[in-house]
């Protein structure tokens, strides 16, 4: 990527994470973020269709940094202790991050993806689960629960909120066998 290319990209995200910090994604305008940037709106357009695309584009990035994170995806069944620590640990990392892009009640976003893309690795390991009402349930309660619960209640400590989440969803992942 061309260096002025790369120069304009940092300053479009840098500007818009400054907007996104004390605004709301829909209170955000092209033109506001364009001046904040240092560049004109048609600039803007070359990379972006509009203020949504742009979320939409680092929502993605930062999913996918986080679900990089997390080394084994697979342990939700077999070992789930240690799945909630790195899927949390993720969130940990990311903090900053995914407070400002997810934030205004956008966190649903982040919990539709992990789950999205955690049932597809698990589904393609384990093609037999896919259609198990009881297995679509579990991994949904377990990431979905595991993501609100450390979300909702990190005032009580990281540590603290992981172990709970960890008891928990190695009970519920026993009561599959």
């Amino acid at each position: 990527m061309d260096l002025r290319v790369k120069k304009t990209m940092s300053s479009i995200i840098n500007a818009f994470l400054q907007l996104r910090a004390k605004k709301q994604l829909e209170r955000i305008t092209v033109k506001e973020l364009a001046d904040l940037a240092e560049i004109n709106k048609a600039t803007f357009y070359l990379h972006y269709k509009d203020i949504y695309d742009l979320s939409e584009q680092l929502e993605n990035d930062i999913f996918e940094r986080a679900f990089n994170n997390i080394r084994h995806p697979n342990s939700v069944l077999s070992e789930p202790r240690v799945f909630i620590r790195e899927f949390v640990e993720t969130f940990i990392a990311n903090q900053s991050l995914i407070d400002i892009i997810f934030g205004d009640g956008r966190r649903n976003i982040l919990a539709d993806k992990f789950e999205t893309e955690l049932k597809r690795f698990i589904f393609e390991q384990n093609p037999q689960y896919k259609d198990s009402p009881k297995m679509n349930i579990v991994l949904t309660y377990v990431i979905k629960g595991g993501y609100y619960a450390y979300a909702e209640n990190i005032r009580y400590g990281a540590d603290k909120v992981i172990e709970v989440v960890e008891e928990m969803a190695q009970g519920v992942v026993e009561r599959l066998e």
